[in-house]
């Protein structure tokens, strides 16, 4: 088992981490004020699921082949980057829409799970980010390095539940009272549209 203390050090390390803007806690933020708190929260637990991919990834060691491979990094990124301009298109293709039913066809629960676990999976920098950050609290001389590996990995994703939890219900909250207005909502889908297209190029750009 991995010392208190230094998971203490880590945990602290992972909410800052979590807090920084990035892909994952600004796709938080656009579909809850999109589709309100829950929507949010579902996006929340389908980008964490895609964590332990990432994790589990790092534990075996197969996040490496991500790092030397050029061909394999190039190909999820184009999916990544794909599956952000798909998003982009629909969101700017989208009137106003409202939590409660309207214009537009509401997600079901399982769509907004999936559409977090696929935007987390086809992110490769996130397997490499961890190959790098997750070994620093880890020692061989405890044991396993692919158990510590695992216990690291939950508390990262503690971390970025409680933080993006936070960014879902704080924006879910704001897009409920924005939600009112039609311009409103038309402005929303396309500020998301914009935002997903920003991050689809970013990734794009993104280099190992």
């Amino acid at each position: 088992m991995i010392p208190i203390d230094v998971l203490g050090t880590y945990f602290i390390a992972c909410l800052i981490l979590a807090i920084a803007p990035g892909p994952d806690n600004i796709f938080v933020l656009t579909q809850s004020a999109l589709q309100g708190k829950k929507a949010g929260l579902l996006v929340v637990m389908g980008l964490c699921t895609g964590l332990l991919f990432h994790t589990t990834a790092v534990a075996l060691g197969v996040a490496v082949i991500f790092k030397t491979s050029e061909l394999a990094f190039t190909l999820l990124k184009l999916a990544g980057a794909g599956y952000l301009l798909y998003l982009a298109w629909g969101a700017f293709r989208s009137g106003a829409t409202t939590i409660d039913g309207g214009h537009n066809v509401i997600l079901t629960s399982g769509q907004l799970y999936r559409r977090g676990i696929f935007m987390n999976i086809t992110n490769p920098k996130v397997s490499i980010f961890f190959l790098a950050f997750l070994p620093q609290f880890a020692d061989p001389s405890r044991g396993l390095l692919a158990l510590q590996m695992m216990e690291l990995g939950f508390v990262f994703i503690v971390s970025a539940i409680l933080v993006f939890g936070a960014i879902a219900l704080a924006a879910g909250a704001l897009g409920e009272w924005l939600n009112r207005s039609a311009n409103i909502q038309r402005w929303i889908n396309r500020l998301a549209g914009t935002i997903f297209v920003g991050l689809a190029i970013k990734l794009l750009l993104t280099e190992r």
